[in-house]
């Protein structure tokens, strides 16, 4: 594993992008203040410089078809609830579909990772990472932000903790491929659903196709990241991302 360490970066990922031809699997990019951070549509991430983690990481899964990418984000995800389920005993740390990590309704940490795929392998994949950390005030209108310093009391080594998340990512990336690869039974699917945000009862979300408001509960999710909802009237509706959205908090309709 290779660490590079930036003083401030408007996005590791974007630093990583450019970087990543002639960079090995592992490499990760990390900075201490990042300027521009990205989430999944498009906001952008608070973090005070210092206290939280802002860092990406470079995966190249050799052999692992474009059609399994979602291993990827399955993978990523569970280190990272793994991670922080250590940090923070006691605490049900989730995996809100497909990608975010929640504490009860709030926010701790959001991923983006940005595929560069051929028609047959996945070239490489960059997983930007934001956790927070430290940080115990925020300023900006996000809905729902939460830190490991405010469940835990204390403040963490931010510099011990992205060698730990990073090593537990490699870990649980390169398990999934080989078991991809020697089409082994779909732990991680199960895994990753038994980890996932709200499964136990109906909940409410905006469908976004037919721009109305539901009550369901999760199914399933494919291994292609397709969700699977039932309605309270016993129908299934399947949704990709950005198709459905969880209703956090009622302020956020």
């Amino acid at each position: 594993m290779r660490l590079i360490e930036l003083d401030e970066s408007p996005s590791t990922n974007s630093y990583l992008a450019g970087i990543a031809h002639a960079s090995s699997h592992g490499t990760v990019v990390c900075a201490h203040t990042q300027t521009a951070g990205r989430g999944q549509r498009g906001n952008s991430w608070e973090a005070a410089p210092g206290e939280n983690i802002t860092m990406s990481i470079l995966l190249k899964p050799e052999g692992l078809h474009p059609s399994r990418q979602f291993i990827i984000s399955e993978a990523v995800s569970l280190a990272i609830v793994n991670v922080l389920r250590r940090h923070l005993p006691g605490h049900d740390v989730r995996i809100k579909w497909p990608n975010d990590i929640y504490i009860g309704d709030g926010k701790i940490c959001g991923i983006l990772i940005e595929n560069s795929i051929s028609p047959t392998n996945i070239n490489h994949s960059i997983a930007g990472i934001g956790i927070n950390v430290n940080q115990t005030i925020f300023l900006s209108d996000a809905p729902n932000p939460v830190s490991m310093a405010q469940f835990a009391g204390k403040k963490f080594d931010i510099s011990q903790l992205t060698v730990e998340f990073s090593k537990e990512i490699l870990h649980e990336v390169d398990s999934a491929t080989e078991a991809a690869l020697n089409d082994s039974a779909d732990s991680l699917g199960e895994k990753y659903f038994n980890a996932l945000w709200r499964t136990d009862s109906f909940y409410p979300y905006v469908d976004n196709l037919r721009h109305e408001r539901i009550d369901a509960r999760i199914v399933s999710v494919a291994s292609d990241g397709i969700i699977t909802l039932c309605l309270r009237t016993g129908e299934h509706r399947s949704y990709a991302f950005k198709e459905i959205s969880a209703v956090v908090k009622e302020s956020l309709l």
